[in-house]
């Protein structure tokens, strides 16, 4: 940003009319990007620049920038300071905070605004970016730091979190019912609260530990695995052929003797049943349902039919259950 004085009110080198007005580089780096790692215009702005500033000491680019052959001061100037600095054509680059120099940039701001300095040219250079997936770094942060001060947090187990995993499961399909984004957004990301906190106390397990790192690696090595159309040399075109591709792929690394393997029986009634009359299904398999009296034979199969039609008949009797909830509510305002 440039700004031209109408008049010389002080008695800054910056002010005189004839003289270069020099060049602010605010070189800005994200702590979610291992230091070193920086733009290649960052790293020529850092050569290019007359001097190099730095307010905090302990800044982690700082190493890896005098390692580079850069010449970092351990400075903290005020604007005007900065301004007087680039007096005769010079450039100063100033690798920001965490914070990002709020301070500076509003003296900045507030001095090209008064009319009464000629001001350098000023840029913002990030010179390392986040990619997607970079806040989950700061939540294993902040569940490291939950773990070790909190002191509920730091004596949970898995067992008395598995409550919870339940829940927030449960919760999680409510929000996707019933259509609310907001809602979506947060229960999503109490589900990946669970994850990361099981992460965190299967560290400190004495016999086996695993760290989030290990989940993560697990679950990419077993989508690479099961997507040899995406990530090898099988092909396919429909959805069809991709659940086949899965289910080969899973058989063989699990090596089960029967397709009801790896089924919870504790999940619900009418969804366990779906998933074995699916699991049948997929495997060409002709079961006849067995019989018997009671609704519980009735209620399986119906919940195989709906699966044999596409239904999720957990889902439709939810969808169900709550327009019975809607019409209790409506009979109870009536009253």
């Amino acid at each position: 940003m440039n700004a031209t004085s109408p008049r010389d009110d002080g008695p800054h080198a910056t002010d005189a009319p004839d003289a270069a007005v020099g060049r602010i580089v605010l070189l800005t780096t994200s702590h979610r990007v291992a230091p070193g790692l920086l733009s290649w215009p960052a790293w020529q702005a850092l050569r290019d620049a007359d001097r190099v500033l730095c307010a905090d000491g302990a800044h982690p680019q700082l190493p890896y920038l005098r390692e580079a052959g850069i010449a970092v001061e351990e400075a903290a100037p005020t604007a005007q300071e900065l301004v007087d600095a680039c007096a005769g054509g010079h450039t100063v680059a100033v690798v920001a905070t965490g914070e990002g120099e709020p301070q500076l940039t509003d003296g900045l701001a507030r001095l090209a605004g008064s009319g009464r300095v000629r001001m350098p040219e000023l840029e913002l250079l990030p010179a390392s970016y986040d990619l997607p997936g970079a806040r989950l770094l700061d939540l294993v942060q902040v569940m490291d730091r939950i773990r070790a001060e909190c002191p509920w947090s730091s004596q949970q187990t898995h067992e008395g979190l598995a409550k919870y995993g339940i829940e927030e499961a449960y919760e999680l399909v409510e929000a996707i019912e019933a259509g609310d984004r907001d809602e979506l957004r947060e229960e999503l990301g109490d589900v990946l609260l669970q994850v990361v906190f099981h992460s965190r106390i299967a560290e400190e397990d004495q016999d086996a530990p695993f760290s989030i790192d290990d989940v993560a690696g697990g679950i990419v090595a077993k989508l690479i695995h099961r997507h040899p159309h995406v990530f090898g040399d099988e092909t396919a075109t429909t959805p069809e052929e991709v659940k086949e591709h899965w289910l080969r792929t899973k058989a063989i690394e699990k090596r089960r003797t029967s397709v009801t393997e790896g089924i919870p029986l504790g999940q619900p009634g009418l969804a366990l049943a779906a998933k074995l009359s699916s699991r049948a299904r997929t495997a060409g398999l002709d079961v006849p349902l067995p019989q018997g009296e009671g609704i519980g034979y009735e209620l399986l199969a119906m919940a195989t039919r709906a699966e044999s039609e596409g239904v999720d008949p957990e889902a439709a009797l939810r969808a169900a259950a709550r327009a019975y909830r809607d019409a209790i509510r409506g009979a109870e305002s009536d009253d």
